[in-house]
């Protein structure tokens, strides 16, 4: 639980004495319970720290073991300490106080450069190894924790953060064009394909599930996990797969709430969040302690708008959720005074980079400051839950079934589905066949108008960049690609989770508060992805499994809720009214800017703005040219930052 930093001689020349102060120096705009650091020549570590776990408090971090001579900084919670307890043979009186930094460090004596391997949590760390003269490193598989490096002048430099790397001598702030690219040319919301990378020029990340060794001049990197389909589960009845989810999923929420300090948990309507803070408020029960639980709904005046299934304000399904569990002490909040346009410069303090996420940013924000205010230490969340423990799409099944010819499965779900919902039947029909063959039914469907791209089209020529997104299936040209396609490459493209990972470490260490998402833990996803997909669609049901398995833990009203889903920040443009000229006016100073030209495309953005109107409708909040703007309007406030 630290910002971590440290600068090593590639060539085991002395240090600069003043490099490792300044270095930790620019860290020093994060809270923190202790600020130390260890040298030895050609070597100095830091560790700017947070105690967040009991065992962190008055941790000795850097840490260094003169009889096995290693040293690590580790910026770390471990959630499978019992496990490794047994495996590194901790003596039973040390195994409540142990720190995970320590656990880190044995694993590494034992097990070497496969110790990342046995590690499941969210960390980041850096090791030195005096006997093999190495300094060795990881992040954890998706990325929760960022690790930052340069090599420059015969120094390696890594931190948690980029700004230090940025103003120690020879860093740079010019643009990174290859990033760059990505980021605008990749329509989703994950920011660049290239985890190595990062929007500065000469600095550079460790990329989740990887590992980093550093040999005198010599840098490698090995990719220590990749997430493959497991083996299929085999149980005899329903029931004992509802029972081995709720031990493998109750574990990961039980593990989360490592924390000296109060627990919290963000809680919307639906079954995911509401699974963790069942579990998660069980627990501190029994412990003799609340749950704060932070729940957002729109501001007041926001109406006019019709979302269909979509719910915006989830208070009714929330306040079931609260009354059923208990044990919770909640906070409904609507930041009246906020919006995503004001909130943009604050974010890219926070990120130190663009981010797409500005819908929601609000809200994200407003929660962990809440949360600071609380004292709470850890925050749960289920964002990874449509993934992991609420997956089962429906109609996407029966497409499956009608591909595999299982034609008299087909009809059960089909008619099932179609009975529960009082849905069409043509119209589903009709559904399941375009999913059946997804790049067909795209085909008859005809040629589509696109929303203009926001990479402007010369740049992206001279970068090749079209070129790498479609060899990673992220141009949106995938056509064939089925949910179940999409699913897999989500968990083993490490990239797609690393904004995340991102915004979690950087909001961590502003308002030190570590976000915790049971439903993204490895025990829990491979359980997830070893479980037939007949548990998770049974008798026209979606996400089965879970329904099931939260039976008398969630209220029916949630537990059983197929109609209606609920969307955060709909009511975006209700909150920007008041600033909506100034925002327009931006947007024309973006596309005059010379700057932009290099970039973005400002043809396409005109386009775009002029659709946009003078007299904006709450509904445009999910408009795909609105969406292209704001997007633009986030890298144009950081490109003037840089001139």
């Amino acid at each position: 639980m630290s910002a971590i930093a440290g600068i090593y001689s590639m060539q085991h020349q002395s240090l600069d004495p003043e490099l490792g102060p300044s270095l930790m120096q620019q860290l020093q705009r994060y809270p923190a319970d202790d600020s130390r650091s260890w040298q030895m020549k050609g070597l100095f570590l830091g560790c700017r720290s947070q105690w967040i776990t009991p065992q962190s408090r008055n941790e000795i971090i850097p840490y260094y073991d003169s009889e096995r001579g290693l040293a690590i900084a580790a910026d770390a919670i471990i959630d499978n300490r019992s496990e490794l307890f047994g495996q590194l043979q901790i003596v039973r009186e040390d195994r409540d106080s142990i720190p995970d930094s320590l656990l880190i460090l044995l694993a590494y004596e034992k097990w070497g450069d496969k110790a990342p391997v046995h590690l499941v949590g969210d960390f980041a760390f850096m090791i030195w190894d005096a006997q093999k003269r190495t300094l060795f490193g990881a992040r954890d598989f998706s990325g929760n924790r960022t690790l930052y490096f340069r090599r420059n002048g015969g120094l390696f430099s890594f931190c948690t953060v980029i700004h230090p790397l940025l103003s120690s001598p020879g860093g740079r702030q010019g643009l990174n064009e290859g990033w760059v690219s990505e980021y605008l040319a990749n329509p989703n919301r994950s920011d660049v394909a290239d985890m190595f990378s990062t929007v500065y020029q000469g600095v550079e990340q460790l990329p989740p599930s990887h590992s980093i060794t550093v040999s005198g001049a010599e840098i490698t990197f090995s990719r220590y996990y990749t997430l493959e389909t497991p083996p299929l589960l085999k149980l005899r009845t329903n029931g004992e797969y509802e029972e081995a989810f709720r031990e493998v999923f109750g574990r990961a929420v039980n593990d989360r709430l490592r924390t000296h300090l109060a627990a919290g948990a963000n809680l919307s309507g639906g079954l995911d969040s509401g699974s963790v803070v069942s579990f998660a408020a069980e627990e501190l029960r029994r412990r003799g302690r609340p749950l704060f639980t932070f729940s957002s709904y729109p501001v007041d005046n926001f109406g006019g708008i019709n979302l269909g299934q979509r719910v915006a304000d989830e208070r009714p399904f929330i306040q079931e959720t609260i009354d059923h569990v208990g044990n919770i002490q909640p906070s409904f909040l609507n930041f009246p005074e906020r919006n995503s346009y004001s909130e943009i410069d604050e974010w890219l303090d926070i990120m130190e980079m663009p981010y797409k996420f500005i819908e929601n940013s609000y809200w994200l924000k407003g929660i962990y400051e809440q949360a600071q205010m609380k004292g709470i230490g850890v925050l749960l969340s289920g964002q990874r839950g449509n993934w992991s423990i609420s997956w089962g799409p429906a109609l996407d099944y029966q497409a499956k079934l009608v591909r595999e010819f299982r034609w008299l499965s087909f009809y059960r779900e089909n008619r099932q589905y179609n009975d529960s919902m009082e849905a069409n039947r043509r119209k589903v029909l009709q559904i399941v066949g375009r999913k059946v063959f997804p790049g067909l039914g795209r085909l008859m469907a005809g040629k589509q108008e696109s929303p203009p791209e926001l990479i402007d089209p010369g740049f992206a020529r001279r970068t090749g960049v079209h070129e790498r997104l479609k060899e990673l299936r992220l141009d949106g040209l995938s056509s064939s690609q089925t949910v179940y396609d999409i699913r897999r490459q989500h968990f083993r493209q490490p990239h797609i989770w690393n904004v995340n990972g991102t915004a979690a470490t950087k909001l961590s260490l502003k308002y030190r508060v570590w976000d915790r998402d049971p439903t993204n833990d490895l025990r829990v996803i491979n359980f997830c992805l070893s479980v037939p997909e007949g548990q998770y669609v049974q008798n026209g049901v979606d996400r089965s499994l879970i329904r099931r398995a939260m039976e008398g833990r969630l209220p029916d009203k949630v537990r059983l809720n197929r109609k209606r889903r609920g969307v955060q920040g709909a009511d975006g443009i209700t909150r920007m009214l008041p600033l909506w000229q100034q925002f327009l006016q931006e947007l024309r100073e973006m596309i005059q800017d010379p700057r932009t030209s290099a970039y973005m495309n400002r043809a396409g953005l005109a386009g775009c703005l002029d659709r946009l109107g003078s007299e904006p409708e709450p509904a445009l909040i999910f408009n795909a040219d609105f969406r292209l703007l704001t997007r633009g309007l986030v890298f144009y406030r950081f490109l003037k930052r840089l001139s």
